[in-house]
């Protein structure tokens, strides 16, 4: 019995070794907190405005913002971007260290050529939306790409990222029905969902 219980053992300690020779581990689950507090804030600076300015969105879902609301609304977005850009880099390489593992290798590469590819696809989709004044499928497209990233990056990283992926995507679709709800489906998916999911990982895997 022992025998066989060794056994078992040394296949689960070989199959470690395989997975973190194949996958990038050190994703802080913390960067997924820090862009989904950046997200939440970020929707609050677009909400604060909308309401200055007298629009509302959900009962015209987005088909007659003005230009310079537009403007406004991209520019909180991408701040939003970098700040969880910065934050991942941060988390990930503080994470890496603490586990003696390289920030930057044939992993990391894998998983991030896998992970841009939709997201570029995603941009330049979402910018041919904007040029066409399909102002209200923005929020739900930014959604369905960034889900199809996920999935697309998972199998190079955590697992758990995966469903995170189908989250994205499921809201991503329901968005896309309820399009006066595009704004509210931004915040959940970017701001809640990340928040979950980076505390989940974080007590998964780094405690």
């Amino acid at each position: 019995m022992n025998q066989q219980q060794d056994q078992l053992a040394a296949l689960h300690e070989i199959r470690n070794i395989m997975d973190r020779s194949s996958r990038f581990i050190s994703l802080s689950g913390l960067s997924g907190v820090a862009a989904g507090v950046s997200a939440l804030l970020g929707a609050v600076v677009v909400k604060w405005y909308l309401l200055t300015h007298h629009i509302d969105y959900k009962q015209d879902a987005g088909r007659y913002l003005t230009r310079e609301a537009v403007l406004f609304i991209l520019a909180v977005a991408a701040l939003v971007f970098i700040l969880a850009l910065c934050s991942a880099i941060y988390f990930t390489a503080r994470n890496a260290r603490k586990s003696n593992h390289r920030v930057w290798d044939s992993k990391t590469e894998r998983m991030l050529i896998n992970l841009f590819i939709p997201l570029a696809a995603g941009g330049i989709f979402c910018a041919i939306l904007i040029y066409h004044g399909l102002l209200y499928l923005v929020a739900p497209a930014m959604l369905l790409f960034y889900g199809c990233a996920l999935l697309n990056a998972s199998k190079y990283t955590l697992s758990d990222i995966r469903y995170l992926g189908l989250c994205e995507l499921v809201l991503g679709l329901l968005a896309s029905f309820f399009i006066g709800y595009g704004l509210f489906a931004w915040t959940l998916g970017f701001g809640v969902l990340h928040i979950v999911y980076g505390t989940l990982v974080y007590f998964k895997y780094e405690r």
